[in-house]
């Protein structure tokens, strides 16, 4: 038996744009008194609403509570860029993914078919579309050192794409400060926090969603006992979604890395803004190197959102003057690209907070005979998230589910030397990214 006082926990502020954009919603009641349960699951993002919605299929006379320790839409999974990416996905400099490409295909696609039959069935409306993604270069280096090694493993893998030249990447984005891209139609594009508002409030009847219940103790062993400000919970199994706090709650200590990471949503286009840069069509750009150069999104309400400076975080805390300096950070990067657009500025900056670990591979699997995780999503917790959900719920209840194997086979996430040369190495790796992508910003 192991007991664990939680004291660091998420701080989410009013400044989500893709929430604020959104109809004012009412969150669920904190959860008071005592509780016994057959499950408990901590944390509604991607990957707990899914490990939660697939416990409850498999044991549909099971009793299920789901805690978070904020307002759904508002965590990470709410604030994330909105690609549902069906590919494998480099954020840094290494390649390392595409070894693994069946298997990140193949919980990726798992995880799009599970979020677009939930919207379907539930009607959520959260602009999920399918207009594909453009990974694009901004320099000569980034096309032969991250877009052609791309275009030659879809090509291996028999996956459609088409290389998009310099002319035609600027009439499709509207901008002219791409060298190139690889266009690939799977991606699907969304608003996350909508998505994820949508998932939480249509969740089977036998699962109970708490809001604004943060986890204070966590007591393993033969029972989980959980407690919360003003309840506690006894439980026969635990899952895990919590991502980046994970270690917060005693797991995976010394494997986990918290980034940070920017994004700010410009006002709306007017008409005439619209046919000043020509587009016509909504589009998202990935970059050849995310933690040099910026995400970018056009979105069906005519709004361009920007994301960049990625950065280490372990205290998982920003300020707001720190954000006030990074809208106007990203209000240069979007003059930049979109000189014709002077009067347009950023709405919206926010901060989310991302869980990297060294070697890639997710915190996923059995910790205990009734402890099950599924955190570390690398970012891109739309579909490995889910995806990780879904399946620690399948392997908790002893359900045959291949894609269990194929995320085993992903690893553990590493473990990292202790601090204080921990952040030294960090930041000193972080740095050498982004001087080797330096022409890519």
């Amino acid at each position: 038996m192991s007991s664990k006082q939680v004291s660091h926990l998420p701080v989410n502020d009013n400044s989500n744009g893709w929430s604020r954009i959104l109809p004012q919603r009412t969150p669920k009641a904190s959860l008071e008194g005592s509780q016994t349960t057959d499950w408990v699951v901590i944390g509604a993002g991607f990957a707990g609403l899914a490990a939660a919605r697939r416990l409850a299929e498999n044991r549909p006379d099971d009793k299920i509570i789901l805690l978070d320790a904020g307002e759904t839409g508002e965590n990470a999974s709410g604030r994330n860029s909105g690609f549902a990416i069906d590919l494998p996905h480099v954020v840094g400099s290494s390649m390392d993914e595409l070894e693994g490409s069946h298997r990140y295909m193949a919980l990726a696609r798992a995880a799009i078919d599970y979020h677009e039959t939930q919207i379907e069935r539930h009607a959520i409306d959260c602009d999920w579309s399918q207009p594909g993604k453009y990974q694009t270069a901004s320099s000569e280096q980034g096309v032969r050192e991250m877009l052609e090694p791309f275009a030659r493993e879809l090509e291996a893998l028999e996956e459609p794409f088409t290389w998009i030249d310099k002319a035609d990447l600027d009439k499709r984005l509207g901008t002219s400060h791409f060298k190139a891209a690889v266009y690939t139609p799977g991606c699907r594009l969304l608003n996350p926090a909508a998505l994820v508002r949508g998932l939480a409030d249509t969740l089977p009847e036998n699962v109970a969603l708490y809001e604004n219940t943060p986890v204070t103790g966590l007591e393993t062993g033969a029972r989980i006992r959980i407690t919360t400000p003003a309840g506690e919970v006894s439980a026969s199994q635990l899952i895990l979604g919590v991502n980046a706090f994970a270690d917060k709650f005693g797991f995976y200590q010394r494997r986990l890395l918290p980034f940070a990471a920017n994004a700010s949503l410009s006002r709306q286009l007017t008409a005439a803004e619209r046919d000043a840069i020509g587009c016509e069509e909504i589009w998202g750009v990935t970059p050849a190197n995310a933690f040099a150069s910026i995400t970018m999104r056009y979105t069906s309400d005519h709004r361009i959102l920007i994301r960049n400076n990625i950065y280490y975080n372990p205290s998982m805390r920003e300020s707001a003057d720190y954000q006030a300096e990074i809208g106007r950070r990203h209000k240069r990067l979007f003059d930049e690209r979109f000189p014709m657009l002077p009067e347009v500025n950023m709405e919206f900056t926010w901060t989310g907070f991302i869980c990297l670990s060294q070697n890639g591979a997710p915190g996923f699997g059995k910790l205990a005979d009734n402890v099950h995780t599924s955190v570390c999503q690398n970012a891109v917790g739309v579909t490995k998230g889910t995806a990780g959900g879904m399946l620690a719920a399948d392997m908790a209840c002893g359900v045959d589910n291949e894609l269990i194997g194929y995320m085993q086979s992903l690893g553990e996430p590493n473990l990292l030397p202790i601090k204080p040369f921990l952040g030294l190495g960090v930041r000193a790796r972080l740095a050498w990214e982004l001087w080797k992508a330096r022409k890519e910003v």
